[in-house]
């Protein structure tokens, strides 16, 4: 076990090296989180947001946890994948954060990864994290069901209770289901007026909605 993590490690390390030298998926973002943070540079101990759109379009989530020391850190369309093999050196163990939330996997569905494949790379992505930030608490938002998305619901359902399933036993770590939050009614499908107009993205209520599941976690 110790030798598959060593290798996991070193092979994370030498891709991360040669695409940070040759560039990588919004890397313009990823250089300007490192300029913000050159200038204004959060404070150790955080509570860190990391993950793809749905967490760089809340961009008032700092608001809604006024006084909390949130660091919010989406990356552009991402995947787990790419959060895996290229941001977390630059997004995740600079800050030293207390709490660890994550929302991604979505995109590599959309993508045409399967829901066992993105289960793999939290597995990865939670490895990770434990070794870096073995006091560090990690939250794992649920995908949510959107409605543009409706021909990949099989395998978010499928990722999501690998996800949940796998984080039962994990010290320090809780599976968050914000999806059923956003559900309409008694229904397994989402509402869409809890979505922007391309039904991907979540409005000002379907944020309203995560902020109230999300409460007790942050707080």
């Amino acid at each position: 076990m110790r030798l598959k993590l060593i290798v996991l490690f070193l092979g994370i390390f030498i891709t991360t090296r040669l695409y940070a030298q040759q560039g990588f998926p919004f890397d313009n973002e990823i250089r300007a989180f490192k300029h913000q943070d050159s200038i204004n540079p959060p404070a150790k101990g955080g509570i860190l947001f990391i993950g793809s759109s749905s967490i760089r379009k809340w961009t008032d989530l700092e608001l809604r946890f006024a006084g909390k020391p949130i660091i919010r850190r989406g990356v552009g369309g991402c995947t787990l994948e790419q959060l895996v093999n290229y941001y977390t050196p630059y997004i995740l163990s600079p800050y030293q954060p207390r709490k660890v939330f994550i929302y991604a996997g979505e995109n590599d569905i959309a993508a045409g990864k399967s829901g066992q494949f993105v289960f793999e790379e939290f597995e990865k992505l939670w490895t990770m994290i434990h070794q870096q930030l073995p006091v560090a608490d990690i939250y794992f938002m649920s995908i949510k069901l959107s409605p543009s998305r409706a021909q990949s619901f099989n395998e978010v359902i499928k990722a999501n209770e690998l996800i949940k399933t796998y984080l039962v036993n994990k010290p320090r770590s809780t599976f968050i289901d914000v999806g059923a939050a956003i559900l309409k009614g008694n229904s397994a499908l989402p509402d869409s007026a809890l979505f922007q107009e391309d039904m991907l993205h979540l409005n000002s209520k379907g944020y309203d909605r995560w902020q109230q599941v999300l409460e007790p976690y942050v707080k």
